[in-house]
């Protein structure tokens, strides 16, 4: 197994360094804190500054946290408390549905699963927090396409892989999944990403009114539809889902 890169390991260090103490340090504190000459730490600040990971005050020379780690550790805690607020009304949506419930925000032009609750039956299930699900095709990349404007820039720009015979890959016939999932509210999946399993997903917004995820249900289709259709109970209740923890997250009605 390959070792650690030696370049990292120290830029890793003098985040570390920067984010304690003093807070805002000169070239000579990091590099003798660090044991590093002075040109070697000097080569990794400014890489650091140039990424926004780190700054420089103009008048002392010091340096300091940038906003880019600021934002990217944002982002890290809205993820959590995104999953810490939906804990219950996920739990609840499982039994009350008798489905998989799954919860999940855009990440690397795909779904990440951060949340799942297992179907409330004796059935083996394998946990899939931490997989992907596709933008195009599944029931949750389809409302975060449609709400979240970052998520369809990458929809457009990424291959529609055909994943079964339902799956929608043309852009014209997309954007109309599109509209009709912001007109009412909520998105589905019957079939187009994996043969045999429907999905319904609604989204989840922040105090912001902005869209930080969604969350879907996840069965078998003869459960989830009845004659061919969704079932209305279903719809409901992800919607009612996705509003309660919505409002957790200060987002008020929706």
């Amino acid at each position: 197994m390959p070792g650690p890169i030696q370049s990292l390991t120290r830029a890793a260090a003098i985040l570390r360094l920067l984010a304690g103490g003093e807070r805002r340090l000169g070239l000579s504190d990091v590099a003798s804190s660090l044991g590093l000459a002075k040109g070697t730490a000097h080569g990794i600040l400014r890489t650091l500054q140039q990424e926004g990971f780190v700054e420089q005050d103009p008048a002392s020379g010091k340096y300091q946290l940038g906003a880019e780690l600021l934002r990217l550790g944002n982002s890290y805690l809205d993820v959590h408390e995104l999953r810490a607020r939906a804990l219950v009304w996920t739990d609840d949506l499982a039994r009350s549905s008798g489905e998989a419930v799954y919860l999940g925000v855009l990440h690397q032009h795909g779904v990440l699963i951060v949340h799942h609750v297992f179907r409330p039956d004796d059935s083996r299930q394998v946990l899939e927090v931490g997989a992907m699900h596709p933008l195009h095709s599944s029931a949750l990349g389809k409302v975060l396409s449609a709400y979240d404007p970052v998520a369809h820039n990458e929809i457009i720009d990424l291959e529609r892989e055909a994943l079964t015979s339902r799956t929608i890959t043309e852009l014209p016939d997309f954007e109309g999944v599109l509209d009709l999932t912001r007109a009412r509210g909520w998105a589905s999946d019957l079939e187009e990403t994996w043969d045999g399993v429907a999905s319904i997903a609604a989204p989840i917004h922040d105090r912001r009114k902005m869209p930080v995820g969604a969350v879907a249900i996840t069965g078998a289709v003869e459960r989830v539809c009845d004659g061919g259709e969704i079932r209305a109970q279903l719809v409901a209740a992800v919607r009612d889902c996705a509003r309660s923890v919505s409002r957790d997250l200060g987002a008020g009605r929706f």
